[in-house]
């Protein structure tokens, strides 16, 4: 897509406004717990496209990409419910991997759907209906960021960020046959995310590959003194992928492999 648009062989409106056209045609679409209204998605392409003219999108590895965060990701001036209506606040800043998707010139649409406080593997505790399978309606579309996975599946957005502690970006993602990614912790930031498990919790990617994961992932890792648990380090360091000569592989006791 960023491609066709270098080229000139789209434009980031006319990629809003088939995005309208598929969120319209869906109606009421329980992926979903809030989206932005058509005059914001409008003004955000509109925005974009002066900034191809002006420089170019050359600094903007995702310009003009529509994306989707799970409801437990602040953004500023929505609601953010975690599926729990009674709960809900509205954040004065953003998340700052939302933050870093938005300055690489994404497309926000909304917030998704998810089991409540991002406590469950099937998706199906919500109290905004339950998000169809994009595969199968007769199987549970997996949790607890089964509104993000979906929205991927479902070719909705072209990448999506949930959360994941323990499986609940990697089994939506497995059930509806896209890429689930859990960076190692620290790796992204978590400022702004509702936690679930503050020493586990990771920022999970949804995309339809693995290419698109990645680069998705360059955009949004990084050090952030906001979060404690943030490391100022490479993501992997030449040498600790490279064996010279013989190695030894350490084993636990037997005691230890017993489960």
């Amino acid at each position: 897509m960023r491609a066709a648009y270098a080229a000139g062989a789209v434009s980031v409106g006319q990629v809003v406004e088939a995005l309208l056209a598929l969120l319209i045609a869906r109606g009421a679409d329980p992926t979903w717990i809030e989206r932005e209204s058509d005059q914001t998605l409008r003004a955000r392409a509109d925005s974009l496209q002066q900034v191809l003219r002006d420089r170019g999108i050359a600094e903007l590895p995702l310009y003009g990409i529509p994306f989707a965060v799970k409801d437990n990701l602040d953004v500023a001036g929505r609601p953010t419910t975690a599926a729990c209506p009674a709960f809900a606040y509205t954040p004065d800043e953003t998340a700052a991997t939302i933050a870093r998707l938005l300055d690489a010139g994404a497309i926000y649409v909304g917030k998704t759907n998810l089991d409540q406080f991002a406590t469950g593997l099937v998706g199906v505790r919500t109290p905004y209906g339950i998000p169809v399978n994009a595969f199968d309606a007769d199987y549970v579309p997996g949790g607890s960021s089964s509104g993000s996975a979906v929205a991927v599946a479902a070719g909705l957005v072209s990448f999506a960020l949930g959360t994941d502690t323990a499986g609940s970006g990697r089994v939506p993602a497995a059930f509806n046959n896209v890429v689930g990614l859990k960076p190692t912790r620290g790796l992204v930031s978590n400022h702004g995310v509702l936690p679930a498990c503050r020493s586990l919790d990771c920022i999970a990617v949804f995309a339809l590959g693995c290419d698109d994961a990645r680069t998705v992932l360059d955009v949004i890792a990084g050090f952030d003194p906001r979060d404690p648990w943030s490391r100022a380090v490479p993501r992997a360091a030449p040498s600790a992928t490279r064996v010279d000569g013989a190695f030894r592989v350490g084993v636990l006791p037997a005691a230890q492999r017993e489960f």
